[in-house]
């Protein structure tokens, strides 16, 4: 299928360049308009500027004709996020270790995660098939889904996906205990059979020509690596309830991230791959979406 990128050939390292240059004017953007509202919470704070550059980046990949120059804001951001709640509330209520670990983590995720992207990601003239087929479906109403559904529902996700680090950073009541243990094993599990599972996909689809891989945690459920993502911002959640469990509300961004993933993300993954396989439909039926423990025959149509 021919690009519709504007210049499709760009090469890696340059491209690379662009979207760096492209995400360091949004984030520089983003801050100068939070900026005008003095006196911001730094949670509104963050919201404010988060969804100005999130309006930059859409307005280049808009420009560009090429929606997978947001796919590494899901995890470059958050890292910017945390940082700078950490520093903007330093005469709170903390617990030093909790916050280090919850910092420590979101930067181990964030940093695997977007060079994991960077890795499989052929260039500015390389769209996500999923963006492809949304425009070919919408039309002349794609900006309004490219927007609306590509670019600012998932900065909201992960935003509030964030908030639940919030008591752990800046409004602990209670020091470490037996959830934090438990938050931390569950984020750490998660972080690595992410890791394992890309890791196994990378190698796959540099020595096999089949979409679809089999083995190890593959063997165990269909998509193993957004099971590792959806773990990963429950594990968060935890440390907000052990820290502060005034601040259970926040469950709202570990349970909306799920369903992002359970509704859009499989569906539309588990229709692709039988299109291009039709035998995929047995895999369908025989192994669980997520869970390692339940039976399969989840697939729903988006």
């Amino acid at each position: 299928m021919q690009s519709t990128c504007r210049y499709p050939h760009l090469g890696k390292v340059a491209s690379l360049a662009v979207v760096g240059l492209v995400y360091l004017a949004a984030i520089v953007i983003g801050l100068e308009v939070a900026e005008l509202w003095p006196g911001l919470h730094p949670i509104t704070f963050m919201l404010v500027a988060d969804v100005a550059a999130t309006l930059v980046v859409f307005a280049f990949s808009a420009w560009y004709r090429n929606a997978s120059v947001y796919d590494p804001y899901w995890s470059v951001i958050p890292v910017l996020i945390i940082v700078y709640w950490v520093f903007a509330t330093a005469d709170q209520s903390v617990v030093p270790l909790r916050q280090i670990l919850v910092v420590t983590l979101v930067a181990v995720w964030a940093v695997r995660l977007t060079w994991n992207w960077a890795l499989r990601w052929g260039g500015l003239g390389d769209e996500d098939w999923r963006y492809s087929l949304l425009r070919r479906r919408h039309g002349s109403h794609y900006w309004v889904v490219n927007l609306m559904g590509i670019h600012m529902m998932p900065t909201l996700l992960v935003f509030f996906g964030c908030l639940a680090a919030w008591p752990a950073l800046a409004a602990s009541k209670n020091d470490l205990n037996i959830l934090d243990a438990i938050a931390l094993l569950v984020a750490g599990a998660a972080i690595w059979v992410e890791w394992q599972a890309d890791r196994a996909l990378r190698i796959h689809r540099l020595q096999s020509t089949s979409e679809h891989l089999q083995s190890g945690l593959w063997a165990r459920c269909r998509h193993p690596n957004y099971l590792g993502e959806i773990g990963f911002w429950w594990g968060l959640y935890l440390f907000a309830l052990a820290a502060n469990p005034l601040w259970w509300w926040t469950v709202v961004g570990p349970s909306a991230i799920t369903l992002l993933f359970i509704f859009i993300s499989i569906p539309m993954m588990d229709n692709r791959l039988m299109e291009k396989n039709p035998g995929y439909a047995q895999t369908v039926h025989e192994l669980p979406a997520l869970w390692p423990w339940s039976t399969g025959n989840t697939q729903r149509n988006p």
